[in-house]
C-alpha cells in the first residue's frame, strides 16, 4: 500500500499493492502552501512514511497534546471554550521525509517539524488549505485509513 496526497487537489489517495486506488478522502493541508523550511508552517513534499500510528482505540474526537491524549473530546461547545486551536484529533500519522536535503534532516526535516496526518473539528472545512502544515482529515475518515495503513507505509505528497 502506498498513499499519495496530491495538494492542489486537496485530496489523499491510498493505493493498494495491486496500484488499485482503494479509497479517496478530502483533506486540508497548509494555509501557507507548500514547504519544507523549519518553521514555514507549510506542508512538505515528497517521498516520506508513516513513522508511528498514534491512538490506536482512542474515541472519535479524543484531543492529543504532545501525541498524548488529553482524556477529552472534541465537540463544538468544547471548540467555543477554546478559539482559535488547531486541533489533532482521534488519530496521528506521524510523516518522516525520505529524502535527505528535502525533507529529511536539518531544517527540512519534517518529523522534527511534526508534520501529521491527523483529524481536526467537525467545524473545519475539507477541500481548503486551512493548516498550520499537517495533512487535517476527518474524523471518521481518519480513523478508516488509520486501520488500513501500517508503520512504514510509503506517503507521497505533490503539488
Amino acid at each position: 500500500m502506498h498513499i499519495r496526497i496530491e495538494i492542489g487537489a486537496q485530496r489523499l489517495s491510498l493505493y493498494g499493492d495491486d496500484g488499485a486506488c482503494i479509497r479517496r478522502y478530502p483533506v486540508s493541508t497548509a494555509a501557507k502552501g507548500a514547504g519544507e523550511e523549519m518553521g514555514s508552517e507549510c506542508t512538505p513534499r515528497g517521498r516520506h512514511r508513516i513513522r508511528a500510528r498514534i491512538g490506536a482505540g482512542a474515541p472519535p474526537g479524543a484531543v492529543f497534546r504532545g501525541r498524548r491524549r488529553t482524556g477529552e473530546v472534541w465537540t463544538p461547545a468544547f471548540a467555543a471554550r477554546h478559539p482559535g486551536c488547531d486541533w489533532i484529533l482521534s488519530r496521528i500519522l506521524w510523516l518522516c521525509g525520505e529524502e535527505p536535503g528535502r525533507n529529511r534532516g536539518g531544517r527540512v526535516d519534517s518529523m522534527r517539524r511534526y508534520i501529521y496526518i491527523h483529524g481536526t473539528g467537525d467545524d473545519q472545512p475539507m477541500g481548503e488549505p486551512r493548516s498550520h502544515g499537517c495533512v487535517r482529515m476527518r474524523n471518521r475518515d481518519l480513523i478508516e485509513l488509520f486501520e488500513l495503513v501500517a508503520a512504514g507505509t510509503v506517503v507521497e505528497i505533490s503539488e
